[in-house]
């Protein structure tokens, strides 16, 4: 009956929790932040961090690869790479070295003074101590370790991200433009799974980041939300959310080509389909929210981010700003571009005419 107001404050309540994803922090929960409250062994963890630094406990690893490492120039560089990072307060001595019975490998073990300041130390390794310390020699020198590996793994995942939203948003397109022959319809439904999925992420980041209601869990926020799960909670949340829509859809746009008008259309779809997705959401949200009980934090992120984006997709998504818009929009929804009228039509069977089907309340 007020399209405008309810697709107005539910698109609001959506970007509103989707702004915390400016502050999106990736990375991999260590230390004690990473466990939950129950278990015995983050008590151990959180005295080491107290009295000790916590940095010991995730060193970095500079690994020295070359045909001889006891030649007197690698031990040089070798030998100049412990001496500078003993100057830097940013590390923790000593620094153990290790070759291995070929001699053709050598690694450093260097502990981080500060486990906070644990990629800065990275940074500056790689940058700057390790090319200082080698210039001129043949050797390659990496860096691993715990940190530098959820770096390096963060930043794959920030340069892969493009490509798998635009394959996944492109495909999903294609897919819904030929299914119902209209162009407003595909691009509606990448903006709302999109909406969606930026307001399951302003959750998690609500929760885990800046701690809202993480005690709840049990657990305490790490920070930082686990380096794999954006991508891997907006490929599912695609998956499930395409579903909603194609049963909501294929609804309307039957009762819309039996000739009915679009707001009856509208009505009658989301008559027929809210039992089913309401009961299918809330089983996901039951199953999902299991894992947020669970006692390691990457998995609870990944429950109370499948379960929220779950639940949101079905109520706000599905049940209020898809209709809302589909009203608002009329005979708009179905548009096809006069170049595109090439494309096949998939209905099964031939529309039946107007009131061929009366649909009671």
């Amino acid at each position: 009956a007020r399209p405008v107001v309810f697709a107005t404050v539910a698109a609001g309540a959506l970007v509103g929790l989707a702004m915390p994803v400016t502050s999106l922090n990736l990375g991999f929960p260590d230390g004690s932040r990473a466990l939950h409250d129950a278990v015995d062994a983050k008590q151990a963890v959180v005295l080491l961090e107290e009295h000790f630094s916590g940095g010991l406990a995730t060193p970095a690893m500079v690994v020295v690869d070359a045909p001889d490492v006891t030649a007197p120039e690698v031990q040089e560089s070798v030998a100049r790479l412990v001496e500078r990072v003993g100057q830097d307060g940013a590390f923790l001595g000593p620094f153990e070295t290790v070759v291995n019975p070929a001699g053709d490998l050598l690694f450093v073990r260097i502990a981080f003074a500060e486990d906070q300041e644990a990629e800065t130390g990275v940074n500056l390794l790689r940058g700057e101590i390790i090319r200082e310390a080698f210039d001129g020699n043949a050797a390659q020198v990496y860096v691993t370790g715990m940190t530098a590996g959820s770096m390096d793994f963060t930043g794959a995942m920030y340069r892969s991200t493009p490509y798998v939203f635009g394959f996944v948003l492109g495909l999903a397109f294609l897919l819904l433009l030929v299914m119902f022959r209209s162009i407003v319809i595909p691009l509606k439904a990448i903006v709302l799974n999109l909406l969606s999925v930026a307001a399951a992420y302003g959750v998690l980041v609500m929760v885990f980041q800046w701690g809202w209601g993480v005690s709840l869990l049990g657990s305490e926020a790490p920070g930082v939300i686990a380096s794999w799960l954006p991508l891997f909670l907006f490929a599912i949340l695609f998956g499930l959310s395409m579903d909603y829509h194609m049963l909501l859809l294929n609804r309307i746009k039957e009762v819309y080509d039996e000739g009915h008008g679009n707001d009856e259309s509208v009505s009658v779809g989301i008559r027929l389909t809210a039992g089913q997705i309401t009961s299918a959401a809330a089983i996901m949200v039951g199953v999902f929210g299991t894992f947020a009980l669970m006692r390691d934090v990457g998995m609870q992120q990944f429950g109370v981010g499948l379960g929220v984006a779950v639940l949101i997709d079905a109520t706000i998504i599905r049940s209020v700003l898809l209709p809302a818009s589909m009203k608002l929009l009329g005979d708009w929804n179905w548009y096809l571009p006069n170049f595109l009228r090439w494309l096949p039509d998939l209905r099964g069977e031939a529309a039946e005419p107007a009131g061929a089907t009366a649909y009671a309340d």
